[in-house]
């Protein structure tokens, strides 16, 4: 069953452009399902997510949760940041907090449920440390903390490990698959953006590729890997080529894998 529904998304570069960044792309992410979306750099990956957030305006097109169309933020959706986007004034956990601010928990149940989260990501003993001391990987524990802290349904993650090293974007990936299957947390839906595509291939379900811009979507390819996923394995290999060459392919050659 559908959780989000994109319908023929088309976003300019502005009100009064026709440059066209994205042309009358299509998917839908069923519950359940780890869903990323690939493509060259500057495709409009990232502002294709925030158009599903309701973050970002567009022209032509609609996004539904639900069969609700969304035209703002709303809450059963999470937006987790590349660039970690914590508040270097607050503490860890007061970071965290700020995923609840629209909740009507008391503030001894808010600074549980953050300290919990915070535990959950390995960072006890660090709640009311500032951003500032942390790692890169720990920072965005924090973020993630706080964008599932209000029981989100849909997960929204853009480029999320791209500023970690390998061996933390690893650790950190194992650790929300973990989470996510543990069913300790709200969240049906994934959807991220990444221009990995081993990363691609790792989590998801389902990987939507999209073209260059003007970008529509080339193709959707399902994985059919249990978790954990062999990266030496003939068949994971197999699915990074065949992505490799469906990101390559010319703009008017359009393939669709189902």
């Amino acid at each position: 069953m559908a959780i989000i529904k994109v319908e023929d998304i088309q976003f300019f570069y502005n009100l009064e452009s026709d440059q066209k960044v994205i042309d009358n792309i299509s998917f839908d992410a069923e519950k359940g399902e780890f869903l990323s979306i690939i493509g060259p750099s500057g495709c409009g990956k990232s502002t294709l997510l925030r158009i599903i957030a309701g973050l970002q305006p567009h022209r032509y097109g609609k996004v539904f949760y639900e069969n609700r169309e969304i035209k703002s933020p709303i809450p059963e959706m999470a937006f987790v940041f590349q660039d970690f986007a914590l508040l270097p004034w607050l503490t860890n956990i007061e970071n965290v907090k700020l995923g609840l601010s629209l909740s009507k928990m008391d503030d001894d149940r808010k600074e549980k449920k953050a300290a919990d989260l915070l535990g959950q990501f390995g960072l006890k003993g660090f709640e009311n440390s500032y951003p500032n001391v942390l790692s890169g990987g720990m920072k965005q524990r924090v973020g993630i903390a706080r964008a599932i802290a209000s029981n989100p349904r849909v997960l929204l993650m853009d480029e999320p490990f791209s500023s970690l090293d390998e061996l933390t974007a690893t650790t950190l990936r194992a650790d929300i698959l973990h989470l996510l299957r543990s069913k300790k947390i709200s969240v049906d839906c994934v959807i991220m953006v990444t221009h990995n595509v081993e990363e691609a291939v790792e989590l998801s379900d389902r990987v939507v590729v999209l073209s260059d811009k003007p970008s529509h979507v080339k193709g959707i390819e399902q994985i059919k890997m249990k978790h954990p996923r062999n990266k030496h394995s003939k068949q994971y290999l197999s699915y990074v080529d065949k992505l490799d060459r469906m990101l390559n392919v010319g703009k008017k050659q359009i393939t669709k894998f189902m």
